[in-house]
């Protein structure tokens, strides 16, 4: 199958989408499949014409990279997508490869984008995703259809503090994230109203109390549910550094949990990823509070796929190899 790879993009994670993008890229190639990389945002968008061996590996830096160049990225991006050899080659390939992650690639932009050009491409389509990205409307679909979920405000620029932001700060610490990113990018923990207060945000914030029993997230990949996966952090919330640098948090696979509680979790994860509409796959991520019930944080209908990510982790608890993840999402 002729592919292409699309990964980078203009958003704070395109270095884990970088990574993703060329270990994926590596591992379809293994499997027989003509790969080329595409990164739409960069100057020269064609990274490799044709991916040979093992392809290329691309570590996560400790920090996202800094957003000054953001607009240009879009400039380029947009264009590229939309006309020119870029969009000659997605034509020409037999599937797009989604290893975009964050910004227009997870808020739906690009989908609609591939979806209006009529090209075949991989992971959730524009309307899923734009309801995943938003977690404050996310979360109020889930639920609805009984999946628990952590009491939120929203918190506008401009906007006075809610009087049950104050409530919360008043029961104990909050935790404050932008109202659509991820991989944890801006996450903090929020203990006086004080430090709330001097938060100057540029987008809509999600206020949420903390929660501080343990932490777990599970894959749905086609119709297979993954194993649990546990989160022993090193740090009060699962922030960016935590997630993608090595020895910062132990992810256990599978999780050190009862049956019953394991299936619990699961059962959370397929009735969130069927809320969502069933995308080709996605991953629901849940923490506990004091009395050890699983609240869902949020679901990400295009989760991360570098290897150090939770996805192909509990893959490979699964037996499949990151490889065999590569090849169900390429033909889901």
């Amino acid at each position: 199958m002729r592919v292409v790879m699309l990964c980078g993009g203009e958003s704070s994670e395109r270095d884990v989408s970088m990574s993703g993008g060329w270990a994926l890229a590596g591992a379809l190639t293994q499997r027989g499949h003509e790969v080329s990389v595409i990164d739409p945002a960069a100057a020269e968008p064609v990274l490799a014409e044709r991916v040979e061996g093992n392809g290329t590996s691309y570590p996560i830096p400790k920090t996202p990279p800094v957003m000054d160049e953001q607009p240009l990225w879009r400039e380029r991006m947009y264009a590229a997508l939309t006309g020119g050899d870029v969009l000659r080659r997605m034509r020409a390939a037999d599937r797009v490869f989604m290893g975009l992650i964050g910004g227009w690639s997870e808020d739906g932009h690009v989908q609609a984008l591939l979806e209006m050009a009529g090209i075949s491409f991989t992971g959730a389509g524009s309307a899923t995703c734009a309801l995943s990205w938003q977690k404050d409307r996310c979360q109020a679909l889930l639920g609805a259809y009984g999946v628990p979920v952590a009491e939120r405000v929203v918190l506008r620029p401009g906007a006075g503090l809610p009087d049950r932001v104050k409530e919360f700060l008043d029961a104990g610490p909050v935790v404050v994230k932008p109202i659509a990113d991820g991989s944890s990018v801006d996450v903090r923990q929020v203990r006086t109203l004080e430090e709330l207060a001097a938060i100057t945000p540029r987008t809509d914030l999600l206020v949420e109390p903390f929660l501080p029993g343990r932490e777990f997230t599970v894959g749905v990949v086609g119709d297979q549910v993954l194993p649990v996966v546990e989160i022993e952090l090193s740090t009060a919330i699962f922030d960016y550094e935590t997630k993608y640098q090595p020895g910062a948090a132990r992810e256990i696979c599978p999780a050190e949990v009862t049956p019953d509680f394991a299936a619990r979790l699961q059962e959370l994860a397929r009735t969130a990823h069927d809320a969502l509409g069933a995308p080709a796959y996605s991953r629901a991520d849940f923490r506990c509070d004091a009395s050890g019930n699983p609240h869902c944080l949020e679901v990400n209908a295009l989760p991360g796929l570098a290897p150090v990510s939770l996805v192909p982790r509990a893959a490979a608890a699964h037996g499949w190899s990151y490889a065999d993840l590569a090849e169900k999402i390429l033909t889901a």
